[in-house]
């Protein structure tokens, strides 16, 4: 029986992959920040109904090597799939460096264990659209030249290079998974379209009568959550390359956001919406729109959700539960 290791497992992309892993013969271990795993496992149970003993999470603390040493030394896992560290863009810019270290360290915690145990482990990184240095026409692929803009673009950048240089020089299986926005109804409220969701509803009931963005013209690749996860899972069953761009290769502004949201609750957004320029993130890129090309060809995948899908699916599925 093969053995999977999350990092992350209680995030949205965990839950998906998670999900998607019970259906094969696999043992999956988790590690997660949450003292209580009961969340984890009702949101799972709200994606297909499966229930899985082999589901086993553990309050790992992967800042420190010799526990990600020892765990990794035990579990010998066949693969690795590391969606743990900070998310925040904007507040890896205010908290003095701490999300940069977060993610670079848990990175070298997990390959440095995997080299000092000479184990033959599959590791899928999740890296981000937010590497990308902008261009003119705001579309990216694996060769766009990359450059951060802030700690946490920085970081990501240094772990998808060593991504390539780790499994150059020592032949490891490691995948960089360059992955655009994506979203579910297990998405927390800090994120754009789930608090445009909550401000609509709000607004529609009465309860807030405006909501401020930082701008209505800025363009990104939004994609559901679950098809990012079969991508990881095409990546780390038949890779070839070391690194895919994963998205939809469809942009849209965030205006089309709030009208797609607003009209779902019979409102027109343009009587709503306040734009505060106050609230963009400086040298925040325009358009962020992926060229999903080598992974579509090479492992047939692409996206099944539309963003209008994906948005009516937030709407309605929205989880009471979040982890």
């Amino acid at each position: 029986m093969q053995k999977i290791f999350i990092t992350g497992i209680t995030g949205q992309d965990g839950l998906f992959l998670t999900s998607k892993l019970l259906n094969e013969e696999v043992a999956i271990y988790g590690s997660t920040r949450q003292s209580s795993t009961k969340n984890f496992y009702n949101n799972l149970s709200k994606i297909n109904n499966l229930t899985n003993t082999e589901v086993r999470l553990f309050n790992l603390d992967l800042l420190n090597y010799q526990s990600v040493n020892t765990f990794l030394s035990d579990v010998k896992p066949d693969k690795i799939f590391n969606l743990t560290g900070p998310s925040s863009v904007y507040k890896s810019i205010t908290d003095n460096q701490k999300s940069y270290n977060q993610i670079i360290n848990i990175f070298d915690n997990l390959t440095a264990s995997v080299l000092k145990n000479k184990l033959k482990t599959t590791i899928f990184q999740a890296s981000s659209s937010e590497m990308f240095e902008e261009n003119k026409k705001g579309i990216y692929d694996e060769d766009s030249k990359l450059n951060a803009s802030t700690p946490y673009a920085e970081a990501k950048i240094h772990n998808h290079l060593k991504s390539i240089d780790l499994s150059t020089k020592y032949n490891l299986n490691l995948y960089s998974g360059i992955m655009f926005n994506h979203e579910s109804e297990f998405r927390s409220k800090d994120y754009l379209i789930m608090q445009v969701i909550e401000a609509a509803e709000k607004i529609a009931s009465g309860k807030l009568n405006q909501f401020s963005v930082g701008s209505l013209d800025l363009v990104r690749d939004w994609s559901f959550a679950g098809d990012i996860a079969d991508a990881m899972l095409k990546i780390s069953e038949s890779g070839k390359f070391n690194s895919y761009v994963i998205g939809s290769g469809q942009g849209a502004s965030i205006s089309y956001v709030l009208k797609v949201v607003f009209e779902y609750f019979n409102l027109d957004f343009k009587e709503f919406i306040k734009v505060d320029k106050n609230l963009n993130r400086k040298n925040n890129n325009k358009k962020i729109i992926s060229n999903p090309k080598r992974i579509q060809k090479e492992l047939d995948w692409q996206t099944t959700l539309s963003l209008d899908e994906l948005i009516i699916r937030c709407i309605e599925k929205r989880s009471t539960n979040l982890v």
